[in-house]
């Protein structure tokens, strides 16, 4: 298979990833940063330092990165305010015998900052704190079962829903196997459709009595449809269903309290992570104090959760996001990013372009097959790496990106998006390809 010929090559990357394959199943721990979900063989693998919006890989190559650590980069890869605020931190440790201050003053940011936040409790992880969640509404309900709507992490509760056959094949993965979740919880977490209440309604009918939450991602890059949050707090409200947003993804970036400030419907249980500490391990459940309150009786207990490190990480994080007007940086950036996309996609007369809310947009691929949209995705992947630029159809913005980052990959997406529209054109995406189309993504309920 032959590409565009421009001189790239990642081979220390790959020389460390047969190392690697020998000693870590699966080769990395989050599933999203496989170096099969990219272009295996031109996608850097392994970074040797980041900053700002850039990344360095151990071949000498450097990128404008779009994807932000998958999420947890939300001010800039080592941005000097919070990467100070840990250095002193560290500076006085890491971890006490005793509780600091600090904490309170994390619980405090949060409660003003968040609608659904009266108590709060940490984790170090967004699948951790929705395990918690899922806890604390179990244990306030008494009851056992739990609907979901999208992607909710790798806990046993949330891969129980395929021990009866594959109901998470639209919120995660096709094909995952629930190897080594007990079969004694096949029944417990039961599915629904983003933007289908009668199908919500009828599951609280079918198992009334027996619910004790809904947990959902209330929206990624699409706003919800006109009525549904509001539509699932009535019915969580109506059968004493404890109702929880898992805000991992859509936290601070579309509103600094969460997609439930930006559309007014406040849910009982709220869990955050990825952006809250700019990178650094943290999370945080909060939620209304008749909901949070039994924790204190519940054995939800872990002695890292107490770290200093995440505690200073998100303090510095939530006042620099609010200091800088994040959420309106975004929505500035976001217009102009589209607009560079969708005039580069023009230019190239391919039907392609961006979608979603300014703040937190996707590229979008029109009117192809799942098979061809596969070979797609991973020629745009392929090629914007080759000239420098980490930028697949689904990305998060940080407050580094600025105009020279929006330059240098409006450059790299006119030529990505031109050799597209020839190998759709000529029927020549496999002769384009330099790698095996990427695995299967993420297919999440919620868009």
């Amino acid at each position: 298979m032959q590409g565009t010929g421009t001189t790239h090559s990642v081979k220390r990357s790959l020389e460390i990833l047969e190392r690697a394959r020998q000693l870590i199943p699966g080769v990395t721990q989050l599933l999203s940063r496989r170096p099969t979900r990219a272009a295996l063989g031109v996608s850097p693998i392994y970074a040797a330092r980041a900053k700002g919006c850039h990344i360095w890989d151990v071949d000498g190559n450097e990128y404008v990165d779009w994807m932000s650590g998958v999420g947890p980069i939300i001010l800039g890869y080592a941005d000097e305010v919070v990467d100070e605020a840990v250095r002193e931190q560290i500076s006085r440790g890491s971890i006490y015998t005793l509780v600091q201050e600090q904490s309170v003053e994390l619980a405090e940011e949060l409660v003003r900052l968040i609608p659904s936040a009266e108590m709060v409790r940490y984790a170090k992880g967004g699948g951790e704190g929705c395990a918690v969640a899922v806890r604390i509404a179990r244990g306030v309900t008494g009851r056992d079962k739990v609907l979901f709507c999208g992607y909710h992490g790798w806990h046993d509760w949330y891969l129980a829903a395929n021990l009866g056959g594959e109901q998470l094949h639209d919120h995660l993965l096709p094909g995952i196997e629930p190897i080594g979740v007990p079969r004694c919880l096949e029944g417990t977490a039961l599915p629904f459709k983003y933007g289908d209440l009668t199908l919500l309604e009828d599951l609280l009918k079918k198992n009334a009595g027996q619910v004790a939450a809904i947990i959902m991602e209330p929206m990624r890059s699409e706003l919800p449809p006109p009525g549904f949050l509001e539509g699932v707090r009535e019915l969580a409200t109506r059968h004493g269903v404890v109702l929880i947003f898992d805000e991992v993804s859509s936290g601070f970036r579309i509103a600094l309290g969460g997609v439930q400030e930006y559309t007014g419907v406040v849910p009982d249980l709220s869990v955050f992570a990825k952006a809250i500490s700019n990178g650094y391990p943290m999370a945080a459940v909060v939620g209304r104090r008749e909901f949070m309150e039994p924790a204190a009786r519940m054995f939800i207990s872990s002695a890292y959760w107490d770290d200093n490190i995440g505690i200073a990480a998100a303090l510095a994080t939530l006042r620099e996001l609010e200091r800088r007007h994040a959420p309106a940086y975004f929505e500035r950036l976001g217009a102009d990013f589209a607009q560079r996309i969708n005039r580069a996609a023009q230019a190239a007369g391919l039907d392609a372009g961006c979608a979603g809310v300014a703040a937190h947009p996707g590229i979008r691929f029109r009117g192809l097959d799942a098979d061809t949209l596969r070979k797609v995705h991973t020629l745009f992947i392929q090629e914007n790496a080759r000239r420098g630029v980490i930028l697949p159809p689904g990305f998060f913005f940080n407050c580094a990106h600025g105009q020279e980052a929006l330059d240098r990959t409006e450059a790299a997406v006119r030529e990505s998006f031109a050799l597209i529209k020839e190998g759709l054109e000529r029927d020549r995406l496999d002769e384009l390809l330099e790698c095996p189309p990427q695995e299967d993504l993420f297919r999440r309920m919620v868009s």
